[in-house]
């Protein structure tokens, strides 16, 4: 059996990309194991988004090569988007590297690795094209109760700070057929929480003449899935059309992960995106009088050229004010080729520490706040298993904690097993996370 070592980098997009690849290599024969030093291939799946996920990147393909220096018999491989980015250069600059892969091309990763040493040293194809299918294998690598659905690639959306586009191409839509098909199969291994994911959920569709909305209904009616999760979308497409339907089909968790990325309307014009200020006040009341219950989940940009003190303090105002559940912060960095890294005025690495500071604390109190209002109260949990933290507890989340990105929830009293969802009376809350026993 041929042996390989698989690293995924990025985000969960990237990880589906990676199982269809582990899925396809394990049919052409392939092993997958965790030390590195077993195996004869290291393949690194990378991100590109950002720089310092290309910093983190390029350190992981120098340690991996550190094993290929040890025994020269292995083979490194890297795909993804840092190599759609920077597949040229990196070509020159890392000699150590056997193939580059771009995104297009890793559908045909076992024919690509068969061909080794002959085949050329960098295979990509621009701009970027492909999109999966529910015909390619695949490997999940998550736990089996909760997998990921990729439903869309590329995005239309011309954020200036974002390079997406340019990395991933233009929105193409998987259609609704092909993606029930995999829910079906992911249902029938066990899943019993279904993340939908994309660049943006609410373009889904716009390229078919169909619309999330649609796909919803035919995941609800072809599978048994109880909890059905929307991640990323985008603010000024959030129809009333799916929030209805959120409303009306408890399998749809009320949640919505909607990254606003500022407050600002000067901001968000410099940012690109299509709303303002305004639009977000309408939004989240029109979310919280169709769904009173949902938690809301968003990401906030601190440090963008141009920004002021009066655009943070709007920031910090209106984050108060809507009692979001989750909020992501993270400061500004320019990438090179995006339009937003030759605006100006810049804001100092001094400031965006500040703000970021600031924003994180204040969501901080705001996040217990609310957490605090669950104590003696009864949720739904979905097991994880044993927790990381001690062996004495029992991990979870609830409907509202998104896995990977949002606080958990600790059981101390009862038994359960991974992928049980429960009920849990809440005892205890802390800034992100809860404590509770299971109700027999």
């Amino acid at each position: 059996m041929k042996t390989l070592h698989l690293t995924s980098l990025g985000c969960a997009k990237n990880l589906v990309d990676s199982e269809m690849m582990l899925g396809s290599l394990e049919l052409s024969g392939w092993q997958a194991v965790e030390d590195p030093a077993e195996a004869e291939l290291l393949l690194i799946n990378t991100c590109g988004f950002i720089r310092p996920a290309v910093e983190e990147t390029v350190d992981e393909i120098l340690h991996l090569a550190e094993y290929k220096q040890a025994d020269p018999s292995k083979k490194l491989v890297v795909t993804g988007c840092l190599v759609q980015r920077y597949g040229s250069e990196l070509h020159k600059e890392l000699p150590e590297v056997d193939l580059w892969v771009g995104i297009d091309d890793e559908q045909r990763i076992a024919e690509l690795i068969s061909a080794l040493p002959g085949c050329a040293g960098l295979v990509l194809q621009q701009p970027c094209r492909s999109l999966i299918s529910s015909a390619m294998p695949r490997r999940l690598s998550t736990p089996p109760f909760r997998s990921w659905l990729k439903i869309t690639e590329g995005c239309n959306n011309r954020c200036t700070y974002c390079m997406i586009p340019s990395i991933r191409g233009d929105l193409r839509s998987r259609s609704v057929a092909d993606l029930a098909i995999e829910a079906r199969a992911l249902a029938q291994g066990g899943v019993k929480e279904l993340s939908l994911i994309a660049q943006d959920l609410t373009a889904y569709g716009t390229d078919l003449g169909s619309n999330l909305a649609a796909l919803l209904r035919q995941l609800l009616a072809e599978t048994d899935i109880p909890w059905l999760r929307l991640l990323y979308l985008y603010p000024a497409s959030v129809s009333d059309e799916l929030l209805d339907l959120m409303a009306e089909q408890p399998r749809i968790v009320p949640y919505l992960d909607i990254p606003f990325q500022h407050v600002s309307s000067n901001v968000l014009q410099r940012m690109n995106r299509r709303y303002g200020q305004q639009d977000l006040d309408q939004l989240i009341a029109r979310i919280r009088k169709r769904i009173p219950h949902c938690a809301l989940r968003t990401t906030m940009m601190v440090g963008f050229p141009g920004e002021t003190e009066q655009d943070v303090a709007e920031l910090l105002e209106c984050l108060a004010s809507w009692q979001l559940d989750h909020v992501g912060v993270f400061p500004y960095e320019d990438e090179e080729g995006a339009a937003a890294s030759n605006f100006q005025p810049k804001v100092t690495e001094e400031e965006k520490q500040e703000r970021f500071v600031r924003v994180m604390e204040l969501q901080a109190e705001i996040s217990q706040k609310r957490l605090q209002q669950l104590v003696g109260q009864e949720v739904e949990v979905l097991v994880e298993g044993v927790s990381e933290e001690t062996e004495l507890l029992l991990e979870g989340r609830a409907r509202f904690q998104a896995p990977e990105i949002d606080g958990c929830v600790y059981i101390n009293e009862g038994t359960a097993n991974p992928g049980d969802i429960v009920k849990v009376r809440i005892a205890e809350a802390h800034t992100y996370d809860l404590v509770g026993g299971i109700i027999a």
